[in-house]
């Protein structure tokens, strides 16, 4: 049998590296997934790409209580209910430090990554199947500190806070919830961050921060969405309020 048989997920930032290579999976295993994201034309091609029956798209600001509400309640109308609910949206800002770092784009920030995580909380709780799974995207920047990353350090820390309050409130229906917690991934993401540190010498960063992993090099977005099929999967039905760090060994030094 599948590990996500007929359940029912979401993924929001579902056209995201991460989020698509996840749905790509959780489709393999029996589920029924709602892609969310701002984009209608990403999603598109994320769907498109995925070429499933068992594939619906909607499109949401995930830091707005309107939109959150309406992609919850059109899951639930397209597929009956929900079980997984993968919150994953994010954004990583400007690379600056504290003294330089704009306002406006700190408040986005944390508006996408905070307000956001809570708010898909706060509206899909109460519509997920009992014994059903949360699993959070937060970073190793949720546990560590770094340089020129203020505003995404913050709204990982806060993440990991939403978890654990989660965590508590949902116990008694047997909801898991926990966090995944990746270092340095091959996407997007980093490709922006190693830009953001040293404009013009990407690879040169991209090349020291590899060093500082014991593996010697970046995560994969396979390897993180296959922690993130375990978590949703009945294979974890004994796992709650932890945060899953998969970095290399980056954090063991």
């Amino acid at each position: 049998m599948k590990k996500l048989e007929k359940k029912v997920a979401i993924i929001t930032g579902a056209a995201g590296s991460i989020g698509k290579i996840t749905a790509k999976l959780f489709l393999a295993e029996g589920a029924n997934v709602m892609l969310v994201d701002l984009s209608e034309d990403a999603l598109k091609s994320v769907a498109e790409e995925l070429n499933s029956d068992y594939v619906k798209y909607c499109v949401a600001d995930v830091s707005k209580a309107s939109d959150v509400e309406r992609y919850i309640n059109e899951t639930v109308k397209l597929f009956g209910k929900i079980d997984i609910f993968f919150n994953n949206a994010g954004i990583e800002g400007d690379v600056k430090p504290i003294i330089d770092y704009p306002e406006d784009i700190f408040d986005k920030v944390i508006s996408i990554n905070v307000k956001g995580a809570w708010l898909g909380n706060k509206y899909a709780l109460p519509k997920m199947k009992d014994g059903g799974s949360i699993i959070m995207t937060s970073s190793l920047s949720g546990i560590l500190g770094s340089v020129n990353l203020s505003a995404y350090i913050i709204s990982k820390h806060a993440v990991v806070g939403i978890m654990r309050a989660t965590t508590i409130e949902a116990a008694p229906r047997k909801i898991r919830v926990n966090s995944v917690n990746p270092g340095p991934v091959n996407n997007r993401m980093m490709r922006s961050i190693e830009e953001g540190e040293v404009a013009g010498h990407a690879e040169e960063v991209k090349k020291h921060l590899e060093n500082t992993i014991p593996f010697g090099r970046y995560a994969e977005p396979i390897e993180i969405a296959k922690l993130v099929l375990f978590l949703a999967s009945d294979d974890s039905e004994y796992i709650t309020g932890t945060i899953q760090v998969i970095d290399g060994g980056m954090s063991a030094q």
